[in-house]
């Protein structure tokens, strides 16, 4: 969970991962609460769901970037890497997830995400490839 929080072009993610079978359990990337379109957010995952392999994936939205958030977000990155977890980025958050893994982010920015996944980097530009994504995920 980010402040700001969105997926940009690809609008509903959640939508499309469900119809693959996954859920998504929000992670907190700050101390601040969360609202989204007027609904209350509540983390319900901790990077010790990362850790002790309770997760299958890593998804960060786009949102407003702070020093706090990127130190957090760094932080999950690092934990899924360990697990060789697939990183799924949106929005803002590709840049941010391609900072923490030491890519380049100037060639991603043209893609609404990004699946990281260990040394691999795909990105989705559509529903049909997040999907697709999902799936191997799931």
């Amino acid at each position: 969970m980010r402040r700001s929080m969105n997926f940009g072009a690809l609008g509903d993610v959640e939508r499309v991962m469900q119809g693959e079978g996954l859920s998504l359990a929000p992670i907190a990337t700050s101390d601040a609460s969360m609202a989204i379109g007027g609904i209350s957010v509540i983390p319900t995952a901790t990077v010790g769901d990362i850790v002790e392999g309770r997760l299958a994936a890593l998804v960060i939205p786009g949102g407003a970037p702070d020093a706090d958030s990127e130190g957090r977000t760094a932080e999950l990155v690092a934990a899924a890497r360990a697990r060789n977890l697939p990183i799924l980025a949106f929005g803002e958050g590709v840049a941010q997830v391609a900072r923490a893994m030491e890519v380049d982010p100037a060639g991603l920015s043209d893609f609404p995400g990004v699946v990281f996944s260990n040394a691999d980097v795909f990105p989705i530009r559509d529903e049909e490839q997040l999907g697709t994504a999902a799936a191997a995920i799931g």
